[in-house]
């Protein structure tokens, strides 16, 4: 039995659909085979691929939650449900970059694989239309998304993620090159890690590898045209599960 009743899709996007519950401190959140990249140009279907993101997430996120980093997440239902709490998101997305890599060394003479130090962090303006585009402060002054002192909270909480997923990673013998994650705020305006953490978010080489096209566990492999796309996430996932409290049932 569960302790909720479907309702109304919210939202879709490229790789999820959030659907309204009985429960109004409550939404849960399906995880799709989708892939996508270069803003939805290039798509395709990846069996397994939505349950694989969806265990990763759910055990990142109750490792962040043993460290004291607050997230929307409430626990998993199935093998592509998640149960989360409903928060305002900020439509700005939050990349911070420990290793040069992607588009980084495309629009700046940096080469592919160099150190950050200290790790770089950028915002995007959420919004495909205009292809996310990077926001300057004046450009974020312009728009009104956050206050200095919300814009401040929301680095701050940030990197904080950054430190344990490096921390974590590292242990298990991945290199975390970059990631985006999205922050919102719940209905008591708390700022929470929301969306998901997962191979489509992250940028994450396998360190006993050094072959640069066969050491990418993300989505890179896919973006490429590499294969192995599935069975990447997957050794993710293995790596994970020995290192993260396993996901809570939601009931």
């Amino acid at each position: 039995m569960t302790a909720y009743t479907l309702g109304s899709l919210l939202y879709e996007g490229k790789a999820k659909r959030v659907f309204a519950t009985d429960q109004p401190d409550l939404v849960a959140v399906e995880y799709k085979d989708d892939a996508t990249a270069f803003n939805a140009l290039k798509k395709a279907q990846l069996a397994g691929k939505g349950e694989l993101n969806c265990r990763i997430s759910a055990l990142l996120f109750e490792h962040l939650a043993s460290r004291g980093v607050p997230t929307h997440y409430l626990g998993v239902q199935g093998s592509q449900w998640m149960l989360v709490r409903p928060v305002r998101v900020i439509p700005i997305e939050v990349v911070i970059r420990n290793v040069a890599a992607g588009s980084l060394c495309k629009q700046m003479p940096i080469q592919p694989g160099t150190p950050l130090e200290p790790p770089l962090l950028d915002l995007y303006y959420k919004d495909d239309a205009y292809g996310d585009p990077l926001l300057t402060e004046a450009r974020l002054d312009v728009l009104g998304l956050v206050t200095l002192d919300q814009r401040r909270e929301l680095e701050e909480l940030a990197r904080r993620v950054n430190g344990e997923l490096l921390t974590l990673f590292d242990g298990i013998g991945l290199q975390l090159v970059d990631f985006k994650i999205e922050l919102g705020f719940t209905a008591g305006g708390e700022l929470v890690v929301a969306d998901e953490i997962s191979p489509d978010t992250c940028r994450l080489w396998d360190r006993a590898v050094t072959d640069a096209s066969d050491r990418i566990l993300d989505k890179d492999r896919f973006r490429q045209d590499l294969g192995g796309v599935v069975e990447a996430y997957g050794e993710v996932l293995k790596r994970v599960q020995g290192a993260c409290p396993e996901p809570r049932i939601y009931r």
